[in-house]
C-alpha cells in the first residue's frame, strides 16, 4: 500500500507541473523542484533504507559476534596460561625435589663406595702382609738350608754351638 501512495506521489509532480503554463518572463521553478527532489528522495530512503539498514545491523552484529569470539579465545588463552604457569611451577618443583633426591644417592653411593674401598684395601694390605710372613718364612729356610748345607759340606762337625749359631745369624740377618 505505500508503495503505490509513493509511486502516485512520484507521478503527481510531473502532472501537476507539466500543466503550468510558460506566461511569466520571471517565473522560477525552484519549489517544484524541491518538491520533486524530496519526492524522490523519500522514494529513495523508502526503497534504500531498510537494506542499508539491515547491512548495518548485519555488520554490527557480526563485528559483535567476532569480537566476542576473539573475547572467549582471550579467556581461554589466559587460562591456558595460568595452567601452563602452574605447570611450569609444579615442575620446578619436581625439578628441585629431584636434584635434592640425586644428592642424597650420590652421598649414599658415595659413602658406600668409600667403605667397600676400605673393605678392599683392608683385604690387599692383610694378603700382602700374609705374603710377606711366607715369604719370611721361605727366605728363613732357604737361608738355614743353605748354612746347614754349607755345614755339613765343609765338614763343619766339630764346630761348637756357639759358632754354628754366630753364623745362622749372620746368614739370616
Amino acid at each position: 500500500m505505500n508503495k503505490i501512495l509513493y509511486m502516485i506521489l512520484l507521478i503527481a509532480p510531473t502532472v501537476i507541473f507539466a500543466a503550468t503554463s510558460h506566461e511569466g518572463a520571471h517565473e522560477y521553478d525552484i519549489i517544484p523542484r524541491a518538491i520533486n527532489f524530496f519526492i524522490f528522495a523519500g522514494i529513495l530512503y523508502y526503497l534504500i533504507s531498510e537494506p542499508i539498514r539491515s547491512f548495518f545491523v548485519g555488520r554490527k552484529t557480526s563485528i559483535a559476534d567476532r569480537l566476542n569470539s576473539i573475547q572467549e579465545k582471550l579467556k581461554e588463552s589466559n587460562k591456558e596460561k595460568e595452567e601452563a604457569k602452574e605447570l611450569v611451577a609444579k615442575a620446578k618443583v619436581q625439578a628441585k625435589n629431584i636434584l635434592e633426591t640425586n644428592q642424597e644417592e650420590i652421598e649414599i653411593l658415595k659413602s658406600k663406595i668409600l667403605a667397600d674401598l676400605d673393605a678392599e684395601i683392608e683385604i690387599i694390605q692383610k694378603g700382602f702382609e700374609d705374603q710377606m710372613q711366607i715369604e719370611k718364612r721361605k727366605m728363613t729356610r732357604e737361608v738355614i738350608s743353605e748354612v746347614l748345607d754349607e755345614m755339613f759340606s765343609k765338614d763343619m762337625a766339630s764346630l761348637q754351638k756357639d759358632k754354628m749359631l754366630d753364623i745362622v745369624m749372620k746368614k739370616v740377618a
